[in-house]
């Protein structure tokens, strides 16, 4: 409004035109407002990225990524070609003490008497294979009292599934432990052993396995639920589309194996079902914590934890700190060799070095927040496996136990129903106890599917 209106406005107008400067003012009082508050969010937000990218990349060396999602390094120099190695002393296939068959070859036209041995060795082969296929057939009779009587089916081949329990042993095994899929596996029959097969057979065979394997499972369970030492991880699986976790408890002779919907503290309960063991051994996660009198944190984890630091630039705790947890790895590695007396003498040691490691103060963001958890959650976790010799420093066997189940997952993308997940599960548990006993894996599930016989229906 130019200036000569302004001067003749009238009492009233001039109140409208102040009211209405007013309410224009009250709005953009209101929109600045918002705006410092946009600014003061994306501020922070720009802190956080800077903070970000001044940080190293997460890598299976420097924390728990698996290694699947390493990026391996560029050969030196690139030229594709592999340095000679070193030769050694040759060595030839040992003879068979027991040859099956034995053919003396002799010069022709002159007696055997005449000649000496010159040169043995062994031509070893299979031969052809196929199913042995068996008719039982059941007869009927009428007793002298005029009643009709059927004879009983043997035990050992009872009416049912036409399968036995090789083949389902057989199955099981190129499934469960080669992850063979359905149809690779129905081929595989067919052109090894002439078995001819459907999927729909195979997927039945699994289902009537499932009983006998979830028999020995819960067995194998309550070993290890009574057991003073476990250790405990986790990785994810695939069921019917959604992310569970296969959990595995192991010890000193028994695995155990489940498939549950969530990673959370419920699942070690629920499988404990009341026991407290003497030690849990497992990495920081909040869910493996206060389940036994005392707990091992797995050192591994921690070493990679320090080396995370490290490359975060930190060099006043980290370092030494990683070097202190080798040093108890190795003492731990030894100790089979090692009196008790001289392990009580490396445990006092290493109390001390600990002791002055939580006083370092460590300037980088990484390493106050290593040396910190350390400080309120792993001061008197550290070296428990110098107390008891039965706790390893690290959980490798675990670790161990759950990679061929991350092939499994790979290879097959889970499965289709909540009954397979606990079926492979169960057979996880039979396999992995079976090789902590000296049985290799075939044999572990063929004892537990002959326990009883499996002859439900097809």
């Amino acid at each position: 409004m130019p200036p000569d209106e302004v001067d003749s406005l009238n009492a009233e107008s001039l109140k409208g035109l102040v009211l209405s400067l007013l309410a224009k003012i009250d709005d953009l009082a209101e929109q600045n407002k918002a705006l410092l508050k946009t600014i003061e969010e994306l501020l922070a937000r720009i802190a956080e990225l800077e903070g970000r990218a001044g940080k190293p990349p997460k890598t299976p060396t420097n924390s728990s990524v698996p290694p699947s999602r390493g990026q391996k390094a560029n050969v030196a120099g690139g030229s594709g070609k592999k340095d000679r190695r070193k030769g050694r002393p040759g060595v030839t296939r040992e003879l068979c003490l027991n040859p099956d068959v034995t053919r003396n070859i002799y010069v022709k036209g002159v007696p055997p008497a005449d000649q000496v041995l010159a040169h043995a060795y062994d031509h070893v082969e299979i031969p052809p294979t196929k199913p042995v296929t068996t008719r039982v057939n059941l007869f009927r009779a009428v007793l002298p009292g005029g009643k009709t009587i059927t004879a009983e089916p043997p035990d050992d081949m009872p009416p049912g599934s036409p399968f036995g329990p090789g083949i389902v042993t057989l199955v099981t095994y190129f499934h469960g432990c080669q992850m063979v899929g359905y149809a690779r596996l129905a081929e595989m029959l067919e052109d090894l052993f002439g078995l001819k097969i459907s999927q729909g057979a195979i997927a039945n065979i699994l289902s009537r396995a499932a009983e006998p394997l979830a028999e020995r499972a819960q067995t194998i369970h309550e070993t290890v639920r009574n057991s003073p030492v476990i250790a405990s991880d986790e990785t994810s699986a695939r069921v019917k589309g959604m992310t569970f976790w296969q959990w595995t408890f192991v010890t000193s002779t028994a695995v155990a194996h489940l498939i549950a919907p969530t990673r959370g503290k419920i699942v070690p309960v629920e499988f404990l079902d009341g026991a407290r063991p003497k030690v849990w051994l497992s990495d920081r996660f909040l869910s493996q914590r206060n389940h036994a009198e005392a707990h091992q944190i797995c050192l591994a984890h921690l070493i990679r934890d320090a080396q995370y630091a490290i490359d975060a630039g930190d060099a006043v705790f980290a370092p030494a700190f990683k070097a202190f947890l080798k040093r108890a790895c190795d003492i731990g590695s030894r100790r089979p060799d090692l009196a008790d007396s001289t392990i009580k003498t490396y445990a006092r040691t290493l109390e001390r070095e600990l002791d002055a490691l939580v006083k370092l103060k460590p300037p980088n963001d990484e390493g106050r927040h290593l040396r910190d958890a350390m400080i309120a959650d792993g001061r008197e976790k550290l070296l428990v496996f110098l107390t008891r010799r039965d706790v390893e420093p690290t959980n490798n066997a675990c670790e161990r136990t759950l990679r061929p189940s991350v092939i499994f997952r790979k290879i097959t993308n889970g499965f289709r129903s909540d009954w397979g997940a606990k079926a492979y599960a169960d057979l996880c548990s039979v396999v992995a106890t079976g090789k902590l006993n000296g049985l290799s894996p075939f044999t572990a599930i063929r004892a537990a599917l002959t326990t009883r016989l499996v002859g439900a229906a097809a």
